[in-house]
């Protein structure tokens, strides 16, 4: 039995379009997927869409306190303004388990425009509501909905940070599920240059009317020494 049977990937505020595009890449790689909401309504008719269209049952929609619950992994895709106060409400429900955070400290109107928060970034806020020891990991910042909604290759890289070598190691296996290109972007410090890239993106897509930019890589990794 595939080890993607045996984990449940809860997506926590998932039912915008990042949440909905991660959601069916990884429900079509096989995992067992809960779309978390505020709305138990909105939830279920985010996965029903999904069952729908993928052909599975692989989706359910819950209350986000039970999508943490539930869940082995947690990915969190709220919007900034409500970062703060969910995790601070699961805080209990995610202990001991990965948190993938998604989120982008976008400010509204000047979302071209970097802007961090005093902890340094989104991912670095979410542990220091988390406590010490929680298990974070930061990445799919530079991934548009647009791409993950689409049946065709992904033309853009993901950069991961995290805790440690573990988190980001498991947070690199689901983006490859997803069919994405990850690379370990180091400790979660380094998630305040991820995460300031969704707006540099957002600025270019917005001056040279490119939609849905992303980054890539270059070069050749060399091969690891025996």
């Amino acid at each position: 039995m595939s080890d993607r049977l045996l984990l449940t990937i809860g997506i926590l505020g998932g039912t915008g379009p990042e949440g909905q595009g991660l959601a069916y890449r990884w429900a079509k790689a096989g995992y067992h997927v809960i779309i978390g909401s505020r709305s138990a309504d909105k939830a279920e008719a985010a996965a029903s869409a999904l069952n729908q269209r993928l052909g599975t049952d692989l989706v359910r929609g819950l209350p986000n306190e039970e999508a943490a619950d539930r869940c082995d992994i947690a990915v969190l895709t709220v919007p900034y303004s409500a970062h703060r106060s969910l995790l601070t409400a699961l805080r209990g429900r995610l202990a001991g388990k990965l948190l993938v955070d998604v989120t982008v400290p976008l400010g509204a109107p000047e979302v071209t425009r970097v802007q961090m928060p005093d902890e340094g970034s989104a991912a670095a806020e979410a542990l220091a509501i988390l406590g010490e020891g929680a298990r974070v990991a930061a990445a799919f910042h530079n991934i548009s909905h647009v791409h993950l909604a689409r049946d065709e290759p992904i033309p853009c890289d993901v950069l991961v940070c995290g805790v440690d070598r573990e988190a980001r190691d498991q947070t690199i296996m689901l983006a490859e599920a997803a069919g994405l290109v990850a690379w370990d972007a180091g400790p979660l410090e380094n998630a305040m240059v991820a995460e300031g890239l969704t707006s540099v993106l957002l600025g270019i897509n917005k001056r040279h009317r490119i939609q849905s930019a992303g980054i890539r890589i270059t070069g050749e990794p060399k091969a690891k020494t025996p």
